[in-house]
């Protein structure tokens, strides 16, 4: 018989003195998904993005002993078909507090936020070979768009872009 762990955590919004913590799970999410050198935003670009004049993101944080071991951070976007949406950029649980159910409370949040807005659609992305992912996603009933085809630019295809 295994023993039983139990997490006391709490989620709460985030707030902007929580940036540095954020930035380090950042940091060691673009480890796990193999680029770690890809991070280039600032804890002063996310005070400004954030929490200035014209914010454009939210975030909530799982905490436990005053540390934060967690974020999902969303924003609203526009469909053209659907009207207001939900894009969840990421979920992030620092490895060693995976598996206490920390991650399924912060998703359950940014649910909670789109029942109240009202939005018409909750997306996100997910990469392929992250199969512990992909394994929740598919626990809470997620509809996988194999139809769409992600497409970007980099900061420096966008300056390069001939007009």
């Amino acid at each position: 018989m295994f023993p039983i762990l139990v997490m006391e955590f709490t989620i709460r919004k985030g707030i902007k003195s929580d940036l540095p913590q954020v930035l380090n799970l950042i940091k060691e999410l673009a480890t796990y998904e193999k680029a770690p050198d890809e991070v280039a935003v600032s804890i002063e670009e996310m005070e400004r993005d954030g929490f200035g004049e014209n914010s454009i993101y939210k975030f909530f944080v799982a905490e436990t002993d005053n540390k934060i071991v967690g974020i999902s951070l969303y924003y609203i976007k526009y469909s053209t078909w659907k009207g207001k949406c939900i894009f969840l950029e990421d979920i992030i649980v620092t490895e060693q507090f995976r598996l206490f159910g920390i991650g399924k409370k912060l998703f359950d949040e940014v649910v909670n936020v789109s029942k109240e807005l009202k939005v018409r659609r909750l997306e996100w992305q997910v990469l392929e070979w992250n199969e512990p992912a992909i394994k929740f996603y598919e626990k809470v009933n997620s509809h996988f768009d194999s139809e769409w085809i992600n497409c970007k630019l980099t900061d420096k295809e966008i300056q390069e872009y001939k007009l």
